[in-house]
Parts: C-alpha cells; sequence; structure tokens
C-alpha cells in the first residue's frame, strides 16, 4: 500500500501538512455501462469527498477482449488491465474488487474474491439465480470481508430523507407502498438479442434489471416482505441476433412485471417494471403513505421529494415540494451551494465513499448500504414473484 500526502484547502489557499491519507488498491470487473457509472465514482470521490478515507488506486480492470479492455483501461485511467478476472483478483495491489459484469458472471468472481480476503462491491441484482445469490453471501460471512450490493438509489439525497422523515415517524405508521420503475428503450421489434434479454446471462428481465431496485427500496424504507403474487409478460418473442439482423433467437425473459406485496410489519403495496412504457425514459416513481402523511419521489426529478401532513392547519394543507439541494440534506455539503443540483452519476461517488470508508476504518456496510444480505434477500423476492407468476398464486418470501 502507498500513501499520499494531504494538502488542505483554507480560504482560497493550500496549506500543506504532514497528514498521510492511503492509497487503496481498486480492481474492476467490466468496463461497460456500469465500468464507466464506477470509474467516474473513485475519480470523482477523492475531489469532493476531501480529505478521503482512503484515495482510490485505480490498480486494473478486466474484460474478455483485449484492445476493447486495453482502451477502457486508458480511457479510465487504470494502470494496468486484464483478460483473465482471476489474474485481477489475485493481484496484491487490489484490495476491493468491483464486479459490473454480466449478472451470470457474478458467482464466481465474487467467491473467488471472498476466498482471497477481498473487499467486494457487486452490481444489482446480486446473482442471476438464487442459488448463486445464497452461495456468495455464504462466501462473504465466511471469509469475514466487508461487502456491498450496489444498490445505488439508496444514495440518492431525497431517498435518504424520505428514510429520514419515515424513521422519525413524520408520515406515521406505514400502510402502502407502491412503486413503478418504466423505461422505453426494446419497444423496437428489431432491437437486437442483447444479454439483458436471454436469460441464461441476465437471470430475468426487467424483473431482476429494473425491479431489485424497487424491491430493495421497498426493504430499505418499509421493511421485509411477507409474500407476494405476481404476473410477467414477455410481449416480443424473438428478436435479432447481435451482428447477425438476419437470424433470429427466442427472448426468454420477462418484459413487464407486475407484484402485490404484504409486509411483515402489516402494510400491503404494489410493484410494477417495464421496459414497453412509451415515453418514460427512466422513470422509477415510489409513493409511500401512512397514517399521517404520504411521500413520493420520482427518480426522473431526483433532486426533489414531495410530502404531505396530515397534521398541518387545515387551510393549508397540499403536498409540499421539497428540492433536496441544500447543505442540511444528506451528501449535499460536498457537492454545490445553494440548491445547485444534482444528477445520477453523483450515487455512484456516495456509494463509493461509504464502502471505502467501511473498508479502512472498520465500520458496518449495512444498514445504510446494501450489503450481500440484502442482495440475497432482494434475490428470494425476485424468486418469489417468478414462481408466483408461474403457479398463479400467492407466494411466501422466506
Amino acid at each position: 500500500m502507498s500513501k499520499k500526502e494531504v494538502g488542505f484547502v483554507t480560504m482560497g489557499r493550500v496549506e500543506r501538512r504532514a497528514e498521510e491519507v492511503r492509497e487503496i488498491g481498486i480492481g474492476l470487473l467490466g468496463y461497460a455501462f456500469m465500468g464507466k457509472a464506477h470509474s467516474n465514482g473513485y475519480r470523482k470521490m477523492p475531489v469532493f469527498f476531501y480529505p478521503p478515507p482512503a484515495f482510490p488506486r485505480l490498480v486494473a480492470i478486466f474484460g474478455r477482449t483485449e484492445e476493447a479492455v486495453a482502451e477502457a483501461a486508458r480511457r479510465f485511467g487504470f494502470e494496468k488491465y486484464y483478460t483473465d478476472w482471476r489474474k485481477l483478483i489475485a493481484d496484491e495491489d487490489v484490495e476491493i474488487v468491483d464486479n459490473c459484469l454480466p449478472n451470470y458472471m457474478h458467482a464466481e468472481p465474487c467467491i473467488t474474491a471472498a476466498e482471497a480476503g477481498k473487499n467486494i462491491i457487486c452490481e444489482k441484482p446480486l446473482a442471476a439465480t438464487l442459488e448463486d445469490a445464497k452461495a456468495m453471501y455464504e462466501a462473504v460471512e465466511k471469509a469475514g470481508v466487508k461487502n456491498m450490493t450496489a444498490f445505488n438509489y439508496r444514495f440518492v439525497p431525497a431517498i435518504r430523507l424520505a428514510k429520514k422523515l419515515i424513521d422519525e415517524g413524520y408520515i406515521g405508521k406505514i400502510l402502502q407502498y407502491r412503486a413503478v420503475y418504466l423505461q422505453e428503450w426494446i419497444m423496437d421489434p428489431n432491437f437486437p438479442l442483447v444479454w439483458r434479454l436471454r436469460r441464461s446471462v441476465s437471470g430475468s428481465g426487467a424483473l431482476g434489471d429494473l425491479g431489485a431496485h424497487i424491491i430493495d427500496l421497498a426493504r430499505f424504507l418499509v421493511g421485509d416482505l411477507a409474500s407476494v403474487c405476481g404476473m410477467t409478460e414477455t410481449f416480443i418473442k424473438e428478436r435479432p441476433l447481435p451482428g447477425r439482423p438476419e437470424e433470429r433467437g427466442k427472448v426468454d425473459v420477462d418484459d413487464v412485471f407486475i407484484a402485490m406485496v404484504r409486509f411483515k410489519n402489516g402494510a400491503i403495496g404494489s410493484l410494477e417494471a417495464s421496459r414497453f412504457c412509451a415515453g418514460r425514459k427512466n422513470y422509477e416513481r415510489i409513493e409511500i403513505h401512512g397514517t399521517e402523511g404520504s411521500i413520493v419521489f420520482n427518480l426522473e426529478r431526483l433532486n426533489e421529494l414531495e410530502v404531505y401532513s396530515r397534521k398541518d392547519p387545515e387551510d393549508r394543507m397540499g403536498f409540499r415540494n421539497i428540492l433536496v439541494t441544500e447543505a442540511v440534506h444528506p451528501f449535499i455539503d460536498r457537492w454545490w451551494p445553494h440548491g445547485h443540483i444534482i444528477g445520477w452519476e453523483h450515487t455512484f461517488v456516495h456509494e463509493i465513499h461509504h464502502f471505502i470508508d467501511c473498508v479502512v476504518n472498520d465500520k458496518p456496510v449495512g444498514p445504510m448500504a446494501a450489503t450481500f444480505y440484502d442482495g440475497l434477500k432482494c434475490q428470494e423476492i425476485l424468486s418469489a414473484i417468478e414462481e408466483s407468476a408461474e403457479k398463479g398464486k400467492w407466494v411466501e418470501v422466506p
């Protein structure tokens, strides 16, 4: 492990003193959509969360195609690259393994990393199957390494404010939770059969890709689920193969799911996710209703939180729109002053800072971040919804 001298900025000038902040080695698996998001988070974190718990040292990145992963290493700032993920995990300079690979490649690398004593971040859903999720959870528990399932929406300032209000009893006892996550990106019948549309690679469709987020937020904000009753549908059964548009392959995952749910605390709710909602880009809307009020969040307006209190005077009751961008709000003191908004990418900076802080200072990752246990609980719910859809009945959640 190497160390860096930290310069402290005071009143526009840099004052240097002999305080040392160490570096922590990062090994990233994958360089596509999530690899880019996580890499950006590692680069920005020490700039805004300054001084950081440790400076992320971008040691190595893995990808199967040498030309592409070499370019990703140059682009994102990694010192080297590997085309064998086992070599990345074995690299002595890597302390944190960050798995951004497709779902079917979550289990084996994470289990191997745990056995090697590496701390692990894994993208959601935790695995492609419930069996893999159980094995991953057991591996990190046995190894005693820090672990996080990257449910980044727990790190939206408005969601954290919602959590605070609920925990304080602002809306009373929770009665209902309703959440939808809607997109439109695969409505074209000629959109190719990408990996997210193949069960062997992804595990499920909209259910695991989008539904996992609103399920995790249900547990984070309301509590554990007791039972589910779900339905799924696949609207387009075949699609062109990538790079071979004249050939078609079977779509064997869901395009949409809808589920009714019961919580262990007595609340009820509904969940819905679809990738066939024309006009919806990345629309995640959550409503939480309690005996004393309501909370509404919309991801496409992620700097805002709507709240309603029955305790307000009758002549001024109504939803209040809070712009969650002041220094008193979660995380905002690290960003821009006086109401300047932040965006989706900042959630990754927040979760990366949290995890590195937990590793360096031996803090618990949960309950504010999702651990592999939370990833497993989400996977149990995903599995229960699929079972319910197949059998056409309510299914209990373990």
